[in-house]
């Protein structure tokens, strides 16, 4: 997993914008091109950039520019200045993106809690993107009750322990094939959740994304693995959720025999559905 990291870390240019008591981080790759805004990618909760860390070389191949963020209290970035759930971090996210875009639009990508986060910005700030895609994201309103239930790790005293419930969670909420728990998932799992300073989040249980779209200006696509845990059998009900919810709403793709961390267990299937509806 280092080497992975590290080879496309050297070859990001880090960008940093205030947060807080500190700074938001964010990594470059690619050039600008005229006519083709940036790709920015926002990460899952407990993650960091490297939940897109089968993603950013494709879409660099494929000419676009890719930005992703260390949420603010995820990664190497700071706790935003107030609050602890996604509602917290819309300031500092418009506030960076200005920065790094000089008010030009992007083409916005958001996983879970951080598709979540987007949609909550948009809401806000519908300027900042020229369209929104929403993988895996939660908060529509469709589940009668939540369809996981994770384990606590922390308590325990051992590392073996701790692996363990890890695998676990990965199983319970992440992945489709139980197989891929192990090694590099594994690693960039319990990476991220040791830098994990916002760990009260509550509001990807409620209905506050469906809430959130009818303001959002732009046009909204949606990819899902079809076995996402936070849906299961209610999957099929999504697109009728985005339909009643974004008022320019393009259609949900759903990737077979993947689950909810769809852009990690199936990247070459994800990432023909992220350039499509990038180039629709």
């Amino acid at each position: 997993m280092t080497g992975l990291i590290e080879r496309l870390r050297a070859l990001a240019t880090r960008r940093e914008t205030p947060c807080g008591a500190g700074t938001m981080v964010w990594h470059v790759w690619g050039e600008s091109r005229p006519g083709l805004p940036p790709v920015v990618l926002f990460h899952g909760g407990s993650g960091s950039w490297t939940h897109w860390l089968r993603n950013i070389q494709p879409l660099v191949a494929a000419g676009r520019q890719v930005i992703a963020a260390d949420l603010p209290g995820f990664g190497d970035s700071a706790p935003p200045p107030s609050g602890g759930d996604a509602d917290a971090l819309v300031r500092p996210l418009a506030d960076g993106l200005n920065v790094l875009l000089g008010g030009e639009p992007c083409d916005l990508v958001g996983f879970s809690f951080g598709g979540l986060t987007a949609g909550l910005l948009l809401a806000e700030h519908p300027a900042l993107a020229r369209r929104l895609v929403l993988v895996g994201a939660p908060a529509m309103g469709v589940t009668p009750d939540r369809q996981f239930e994770l384990k606590a790790w922390r308590h325990l005293p051992s590392a073996a322990e701790q692996e363990a419930v890890h695998r676990f969670n990965l199983a319970a909420l992440m992945l489709k094939d139980a197989s891929l728990t192990d090694g590099l998932a594994l690693e960039l799992h319990v990476a991220n959740l040791r830098r994990d300073r916002m760990p009260r989040r509550r509001l990807a249980h409620t209905d506050i994304l469906a809430r959130s779209l009818p303001r959002v200006r732009c046009p909204v696509h949606a990819i899902y693995g079809a076995h996402d845990a936070l849906y299961k059998a209610w999957i099929h009900q999504l697109e009728d959720a985005f339909e009643a919810a974004a008022p320019d709403f393009r259609g949900l793709v759903l990737i077979p025999e993947a689950g909810h961390w769809v852009p990690f267990e199936r990247p070459e299937a994800f990432d023909d559905a992220l350039l499509t509806v990038l180039t629709a």
